[in-house]
C-alpha cells in the first residue's frame, strides 16, 4: 500500500529495538514500588536499590506471552470490542481538569459533567468504549473520585470501559467492582477482559508507585492495561524524534515485561502520546506534526512486536473548538485511524493540551470518527457493486436519479452527518447560519435529553452503591 508517511524498515526498526535493549540491560528502570522490584528479583532479574535491569532475553520472554489482539467483554455482550490486529475503537478523551464552555472561558469540572459524558459514550453511534476520568470532578473528594467515576461507568453505559489505576488501591476496587457488575468472581474471571486501564511511565525510565502497583493489580486480574509512555521531546526526553523512540520503547517494554511476570498471557497495549515540548513555551504541544510522526512509529513499532497499539486521537493545543482544533486534531485522528492504531484514546472532546474537555467538540470529534470509520471502508468492487448492465442500461447521457438502484441504496451507501452543514449557502442562512460549534450546542441538548439509562439488574446497582459507600467510609 501506497503512503507518503514514512514506512519503517525492518532494519530502522530493529535499530530502535537494540537502542531500547542497551539502556533497558545498561541504564535500567526505576520501578518506584516495592512489589514490582520484588517480583522483577523473584524471577531472576538483576535488581539494584529501585533500578531493574532487563535482558534482551527477558524482553522476549515476555513478548512471547503478550496477545496480539484481545475482547473486550461489555456487560451488554452485543457492544463487546476486540483490540489488535485490524480490529480498532474509539475511546473519549481521559484527564482533563476543566470544562471548556461555548463561550471560550473554562471551569471546573463536576460529577455532573462526567456522568454527561457517560451519556453521550451510551447514545453514541462512534465511540466504542466508556472511558474513565474523562474530566477530574472538582466537587468530589479526589482520594475517592475513581469509586464514583467507575459508578457512573458501569451504571450508566452498557459499553466496555476504562478501569482505575490511580493507585493499587483504586486498581482493587476496579476489581470488586468489576466483579460485582459480572455477578462474582468466577463469572467474571469467565467473562475475560471487562476493562481497559492506563499505565503511564514516568520518562525518563521509571514507573511510579502508582502506576507500577496499579499495573500488578490489574494483569493479576487479567484486566488490559495500556503500557504508555508521554515523552516530551527537548524535556522528559531526547530532541530528536528517533531518541524519543527509542527511550519510550525501553520505558513500555519494561512495563510489559512485569505485566507478563505477574499473568503470562494478560492483555497488554503499547502505547504513546509523546510529542515535542514548544521551544518558545516550554509547553508540551499535542497539535503538532511531530506527535502524528510519533502516532505512525508508534503503530509500526506495536506490530514489530505483535502486540495491539494505542495513541492518542483528536488531539489540539487550542481552546476552543474552532479552525485551529478541528485542523489539529482531524490530523491526529486520521494519523491514528489510518496507520492502525488499535485504541485511540482522546478520540472525542481534549481541548487545550489536556487541560479540558469540551461537550461541542465530544460531538465533533464524534462526527469525525465516523467519517473516518467511512474513509477506510473498502470500496465494494464486486460486479454487483459495479453493475455494469445499469450502467449500459442509462448509456449516453442519461441519469440514474431514479434508478431501482439509486433507491435502494440512497439512504445507506453515503455517509450522512448528523449536524454538520451540507446546505447552500441561503439553506445555512436560512437555519440560523450556526458555527458548526453553535449546532453542536444545539445537539447537545438534544442528546441529553434523549439518553435513557440502559437497563441493569437493580440488585447489581444497589451492590456497586454499597461498595462505594463502605470504601468512602473507610477512606
Amino acid at each position: 500500500m501506497y503512503d507518503r508517511m514514512q514506512t519503517f524498515t525492518t532494519d530502522q526498526m530493529t535499530r530502535l529495538h537494540d537502542a531500547a535493549m542497551a539502556l533497558l540491560s545498561g541504564v535500567g528502570v526505576a520501578f518506584n514500588e516495592s512489589e514490582a522490584l520484588e517480583i522483577f528479583a523473584s524471577n531472576g532479574f538483576r535488581v539494584d536499590g529501585k533500578k531493574v535491569f532487563i535482558t534482551e532475553a527477558q524482553v522476549k520472554k515476555a513478548l512471547d506471552t503478550a496477545p496480539s489482539s484481545f475482547t473486550v467483554t461489555a456487560r451488554n455482550p452485543a457492544k463487546s470490542v476486540a483490540v489488535g490486529e485490524d480490529d480498532f475503537v474509539f475511546v473519549p478523551g481521559y484527564g482533563a481538569p476543566f470544562v471548556a464552555m461555548p463561550d471560550g472561558s473554562q471551569r471546573h469540572a463536576t460529577m455532573a459533567d462526567y456522568d454527561n459524558f457517560c451519556k453521550l459514550v451510551q447514545t453514541s453511534k462512534t465511540i466504542d468504549m466508556n472511558g474513565f476520568m474523562m474530566v477530574e470532578p472538582g466537587d468530589v473528594a479526589p482520594e475517592t473520585a475513581h469509586l464514583d467515576m467507575m459508578f457512573s461507568s458501569m451504571v450508566l453505559c452498557d459499553k466496555p470501559f476504562m478501569g482505575s489505576p490511580v493507585s493499587k488501591q483504586g486498581a482493587r476496587d476496579c476489581v470488586e467492582m468489576a466483579s460485582i457488575m459480572w455477578g462474582g468472581k468466577d463469572k467474571f474471571k469467565a467473562a475475560g477482559p471487562v476493562s481497559v486501564s492506563l499505565i503511564n511511565s514516568l520518562s525518563p525510565l521509571q514507573f511510579s508507585d502508582e502506576m507500577a502497583g496499579s499495573l500488578i493489580e490489574l494483569a493479576r486480574a487479567n484486566q488490559a492495561c495500556v503500557i504508555a509512555s508521554l515523552i516530551m521531546a527537548g524535556s522528559s526526553g531526547p530532541v530528536t524524534l528517533a531518541g524519543v523512540l527509542a527511550l519510550q520503547n525501553a520505558e513500555i517494554l519494561a512495563g510489559i515485561t512485569l505485566a507478563q511476570l505477574v499473568n503470562p498471557g494478560a492483555p497488554v497495549i503499547y502505547g504513546s502520546t509523546s510529542s515535542a515540548m514548544d521551544m518558545r513555551t516550554g509547553g508540551l504541544a499535542i497539535g503538532c506534526p511531530e506527535l502524528s510522526m510519533v502516532v505512525s512509529a508508534t503503530a509500526q513499532m506495536a506490530r514489530f512486536y505483535k502486540l495491539p497499539s494505542r495513541s492518542g486521537g483528536g488531539l489540539t493545543d487550542a481552546h476552543f473548538p474552532d479552525g485551529q482544533a478541528t485542523g489539529e486534531s482531524v490530523l491526529a485522528l486520521s494519523t491514528a485511524a489510518r496507520n492502525g492504531i488499535n485504541f485511540i484514546l482522546h478520540s472525542a472532546g481534549i481541548l487545550g493540551s489536556y487541560i479540558a474537555m469540551s461537550f461541542e467538540k465530544f460531538l465533533i470529534d464524534e462526527e469525525m470518527c465516523g467519517i473516518l470509520r467511512k474513509l477506510i471502508k473498502p470500496i465494494d468492487v464486486s460486479d454487483d457493486a459495479i453493475d455494469v448492465e445499469t450502467i449500459k442500461t442509462v448509456g449516453i447521457g442519461g441519469q440514474y436519479l431514479t434508478q431501482p438502484k439509486t433507491f435502494k441504496l440512497c439512504r445507506t451507501e453515503f455517509y450522512m452527518t448528523d449536524f454538520f452543514n451540507r446546505q447552500n449557502h441561503a439553506g445555512w442562512k436560512a437555519a440560523g447560519a450556526q458555527r458548526i460549534d453553535q449546532a453542536a450546542t444545539e445537539s447537545l441538548s438534544r442528546r441529553l435529553a434523549a439518553y435513557e439509562k440502559p437497563p441493569i439488574d437493580p440488585n447489581i446497582e444497589t451492590a456497586l452503591a454499597a461498595y462505594v459507600a463502605v470504601r468512602k467510609n473507610k477512606s
